[in-house]
């Protein structure tokens, strides 16, 4: 979803479409490379928003909503990524992060 539907898709409220989700941060990581964290706000968790992972040169890659605990988990290949989290009134952040097989990567996002 690009970022002008995603302005267009939210609701009057709170300025973002983002149903509830997120996903448990339980999850072993065999072989697979991870990226995951938590999304925090003045410390409280950000819930209503989305974590979204791009490639090179911003190209998307994937989206996922945040979870009730401001979570989010991808399964990613190895590589240099970008991490974006786009919330509630115009919030945003991007972090650069790193996967490697085998490893969960911890990005945790303070808006």
């Amino acid at each position: 979803m690009s970022e002008a539907n995603l302005a267009s898709s939210a609701s009057a409220g709170d300025g973002c479409g983002a149903p509830a989700g997120g996903v448990s941060m339980s999850a072993a990581t065999g072989s697979q490379a991870v990226v995951e964290g938590r999304v925090t706000r003045e410390g409280a968790p950000v819930s209503t928003g989305y974590a979204r992972l791009l490639g090179t040169g911003d190209e998307f890659v994937a989206e996922v909503p945040l979870g009730d605990d401001g979570g989010f988990r991808f399964f990613a290949a190895p590589g240099s990524w970008t991490l974006r989290v786009l919330a509630p009134n115009g919030l945003r952040a991007e972090r650069s992060v790193q996967a490697d097989h085998g490893h969960v990567t911890k990005v945790d996002v303070s808006l």
